[in-house]
């Protein structure tokens, strides 16, 4: 496979003229990006090297999973999708070249990695904890709230980093990490852009109140968003099929909410309904700006069989695609996004779920770019 080789190149001195000298020196040193180069993730996110304050996309990577239930691993996500981006190839049939806008991957926080560390050790035990012996337990009630505490300081963390990033008109990317790792992003996007939706890919709904005393979970963020976040105007949730009865009277009963059930598109589909017609459907249902928020198990498990908590149904990765790109049709902004619980496989090499991660991950990024008239639509 053809890969990519970045290089910073000084621009040309320009024939020496009349011009004042000071004219001559401020030519800039640029960028020159040769696509069908090799490249190496040493020189950043898809082998490119620019520079923090060159790019116009930021990528926080967020190494955590300190609430995930069902089996841990998404820490490692932004490292493996880091690994596998220098796989990808930058020429789009959507898209014109989204590389040339600037892409950054800032290094994992060691703050971070400190409180997921912690945070996990203390919440694995109350996981593990039957109902019963953590009514009674001080000791566990004790742990659950610095669990919580830790997760707040989490929150505060990406919204400082996104905000940051917000007001010097970057777009910043969260890069998770369990679901629970965008909720200070989505707080920043909503401030700065009031009433936008939130496009929600997922198996699971993450509506819960507080799943096993944790309030600020990767079950419970989309819960935290409506009811934390009023600047949110709608959220729609796509290819969810995995709920309780307490999430699913949520979403049914509250009216800035629109679901679209797995089974339901299944059937849809089964009865001979177009997805372009389906996709329309839902991307009508959304403000003029839109954040997606993209949980991987969203997608078919065989696409992310890694990944915290895998679902049989989902969504083909072609869909996905097709919906994200009828957002950017329809004239609506994507003005921000994130992709989460993307996690390597624990016993081998395999990179089949970072590759499948970094590709979604770039094709946001592009018709981000595009809606904002960043990049252009081929």
């Amino acid at each position: 496979m053809t890969k990519k080789v970045m290089k910073k190149t000084p621009a040309k001195k320009p024939t020496a003229t009349k011009a004042p000298a000071k004219k001559v020196a401020a030519k800039a040193e640029r960028t020159i990006i040769d696509p069908n180069a090799k490249a190496t993730a040493a020189d950043g996110i898809y082998g490119l090297p620019f520079k923090e304050s060159e790019a116009k996309v930021v990528f926080l990577p967020i190494p955590w999973d300190v609430t995930t239930s069902y089996q841990a691993g998404t820490s490692k996500g932004p490292g493996a999708i880091l690994q596998a981006s220098e796989q990808i190839d930058f020429f789009d049939l959507d898209y014109v070249d989204a590389y040339q806008a600037g892409l950054f991957m800032k290094k994992e926080s060691a703050k971070i990695k400190k409180l997921n560390t912690e945070g996990r050790a203390l919440a694995k035990k109350i996981i593990d904890a039957d109902d019963e012996t953590m009514a009674k337990s001080k000791t566990l009630q004790a742990a659950l709230k610095k669990v919580n505490e830790i997760c707040e300081v989490l929150n505060d963390e990406v919204y400082a980093q996104t905000k940051a990033h917000l007001d010097n008109n970057q777009i910043s990317v969260v890069v998770g990490g369990d679901h629970a790792t965008p909720f200070g992003a989505i707080k920043a996007y909503s401030e700065k852009y009031p009433g936008m939706g939130v496009l929600h890919f997922d198996a699971h709904s993450d509506t819960r109140i507080a799943y096993m005393g944790f309030e600020n979970s990767h079950a419970t963020i989309m819960h935290n968003v409506m009811e934390k976040l009023p600047k949110v105007g709608k959220l729609v949730q796509v290819g969810i099929r995995d709920f309780c009865e307490q999430e699913f009277e949520y979403t049914r009963d509250n009216k800035k909410i629109d679901i679209y059930f797995d089974q339901v598109l299944a059937q849809r589909k089964l009865n001979g309904e177009s997805f372009m017609k389906i996709a329309q459907e839902i991307v009508a249902k959304l403000p003029k700006q839109v954040y997606i928020s993209f949980d991987i198990d969203g997608l078919d498990p065989r696409f992310c069989p890694n990944t915290g908590t895998p679902v049989p149904g989902g969504l083909d990765y072609p869909e996905v695609i097709y919906l994200i790109n009828e957002v950017v049709r329809s004239g609506r902004q994507l003005v921000g996004f994130d992709l989460v619980e993307v996690a390597p496989n624990p016993k081998n090499a395999d990179e089949w779920d970072a590759n499948v991660g970094m590709r979604l991950l770039y094709k946001m990024t592009s018709a981000c770019l595009a809606s904002m008239g960043h990049i252009k639509i081929r």
